[in-house]
């Protein structure tokens, strides 16, 4: 890509507002829009969910587990709706989550992240429990693609923070140390690489001051958190927030009237981050 993953993302930002709208085709959702829970319905309500909104949000997050429950068609599925939104002049950041050891990474890598790779998307979602420096080849093909990665630290489920806020033998917590070694990529690569931050958390068990990554943002909504919490919580770092929505706006569907004013409630409100 011609331009980097930050200058799209800031761009988009400033034509569209800075919102991230989760594609998640769950079967409850595809039934309760009228659709049947097969290949079939899963492409109408992702197309029509794009149809609808693909004109006015910053960027789309399609959830790759729920188009891979379909096997080979659901993938095809996925990697059309990449297309679509893409077409529509929208970013996407595919939340797939791979985590592997070097040799597998640099597949993914080949998958998602080259100019020559099959899902066109702009960034991905990645997880660091091999170690943050098992996404080496990760790190390497987005900064040379022009794309973004997005690395799990402090995940919205109340089951990460076992992990996550867990100690290293130097005293930070797993979530710290993420920060740590993915903004140390930052310094090297420049600021391609952010982090998927929970925003459901009253204390984030992080510091972010020094971050200089985008921070993705899930929660709000479904979840229970809300963007005055995330303004709260994030503090001075709220204006780096991409804040992600998914199913506050897909239970609103499929009325078109219903979805674009989901989302431009959600606009009016995230503009008190900055």
């Amino acid at each position: 890509m011609s331009t980097t993953w930050s200058e799209r993302l800031q761009a988009a930002i400033e034509a569209r507002g800075r919102l991230c709208v989760g594609i998640d085709p769950h079967p409850s959702l595809i039934a309760s829009w009228g659709f049947e829970p097969t290949v079939s319905g899963l492409e109408n309500y992702v197309r029509h969910q794009i149809e609808v909104l693909g004109l006015t949000v910053a960027v789309f997050k399609p959830q790759s587990g729920l188009f891979e429950a379909y096997g080979a068609a659901g993938v095809a599925v996925l990697e059309r709706a990449v297309a679509d939104c893409k077409a529509a002049g929208a970013l996407v950041i595919l939340d797939a989550k791979r985590g592997d050891f070097q040799p597998t990474m640099q597949g993914y890598a080949r998958g998602y992240l080259m100019e020559e790779s099959p899902f066109q998307i702009d960034a991905l979602t990645v997880s660091p429990y091999l170690g943050v420096g098992s996404l080496h080849p990760m790190f390497i093909a987005a900064a040379e693609s022009g794309r973004g990665l997005y690395v799990l630290s402090r995940t919205s489920n109340p089951e990460g923070s076992a992990l996550q806020l867990a100690r290293t033998g130097e005293g930070a917590t797993v979530a710290q140390q993420v920060v740590d070694d993915v903004e140390v990529r930052n310094e090297v690569l420049g600021p391609e690489f952010g982090l998927v931050i929970g925003a459901t958390h009253e204390d984030l068990g992080v510091n972010l001051d020094e971050f200089t990554g985008s921070l993705l943002v899930p929660g709000i909504g479904a979840q229970g958190a809300t963007v005055a919490d995330v303004k709260r919580r994030f503090g001075d770092r709220a204006s780096a927030v991409l804040p992600n929505v998914s199913r506050q706006v897909g239970r609103v569907g499929p009325d078109p009237h219903a979805l674009k004013g989901a989302v431009e409630d959600l606009l009016d409100q995230v503009r008190e981050l900055g």
